[in-house]
């Protein structure tokens, strides 16, 4: 188990137990989530330590591990996946003014992402910690994953872009990761992660109930100012933030089905919907969020 006495993401000292979340997905357990009153991120309290927590991926729920389409949420999910994929391919592009590179996914599940950019030319390497998943991306996209513990072998300054897509609240080792990640980098290289955004209207909505909590599996709950100051420490530039508009809907229909013990579509559509109006005033609220990033 790991006891923060500070805040992980930018080592704070104000730090606080604000509620208690329930693992909806595998145990039931219930954890704390801290907030720190310096930069506004919240972390999950009292953790499993990186050898302990792979009980709590054990899941068929888990769409990220077993890409399940069973229920409607999962089903809706893998419709949307779709738009978003093309997306995130031309955001890669946009912002790394190339057509073709070199691109490390890390967390790359069951291969979805890192085949389409494959497939666009793009010499791709994935990373992914759970077996189950890296065997999936075989059997459906013919790839070859490394395990995680290989970003510490990969060669320096290699990549023209790297890609978190919903990862990095996941990782135990934050600072050692970003520090690594910082030194594969190519000069003019394009850092892309994406995570869910604790200051979005959804999050305030739907309180401890709120999907992307997804306690203990993400380990922390960034807040823009939050993400902005871990990158500076690791000598890395936020260059622009990008909305995810759609992730308000999926999180809604599920953290419906948390709060009253079944899904209400039309309630989950308008909680959505009303996220993401919010957010178009101000982007930095929306339900999660995609930083780009350089050296």
């Amino acid at each position: 188990m790991i006891h923060y006495d500070q805040c992980p993401v930018c080592t704070g000292k104000n730090i606080k137990a604000a509620f208690s979340a329930k693992d909806y997905t595998a145990t039931q357990e219930s954890f704390e989530v801290w907030i720190c009153n310096n930069c506004s991120s919240g972390f999950t309290q009292n953790i499993p330590a990186k050898d302990a927590i792979g009980k709590y991926y054990q899941s068929a729920a888990y769409v990220s591990h077993s890409d399940t389409k069973e229920g409607l949420v999962n089903r809706l999910y893998h419709k949307v996946r779709s738009i978003t994929l093309s997306g995130k391919r031309k955001l890669v592009g946009s912002e790394t003014g190339l057509s073709k590179g070199a691109i490390l996914d890390i967390g790359c599940g069951t291969g979805a992402f890192l085949s389409g950019m494959k497939n666009a030319g793009w010499v791709s390497t994935g990373l992914e910690p759970d077996e189950t998943a890296r065997n999936k991306a075989r059997e459906l996209y013919q790839l070859e994953p490394l395990s995680s513990e290989e970003l510490f072998r990969l060669p320096a300054a290699a990549y023209d872009a790297i890609t978190m897509w919903h990862v990095l609240e996941h990782v135990h080792q934050l600072d050692e990761y970003l520090d690594r990640i910082q030194s594969l980098l190519k000069d003019r290289a394009v850092l892309f992660i994406a995570v869910p955004n604790l200051q979005s209207y959804d999050a305030a909505h739907y309180k401890e109930c709120w999907a992307a909590y997804d306690v203990p599996r993400h380990l922390y709950h960034f807040s823009a100012n939050g993400m902005e100051q871990l990158l500076q420490r690791h000598g890395l530039k936020l260059k622009k933030i990008k909305p995810m508009w759609f992730d308000s809907f999926y999180v809604s229909m599920l953290s419906e089905q948390y709060r009253n013990g079944k899904g209400n579509i039309l309630k989950a559509s308008f909680i959505g919907f009303l996220s993401n109006l919010k957010a178009m005033f101000n982007q930095r609220k929306c339900s999660s969020l995609i930083y780009i990033v350089t050296k």
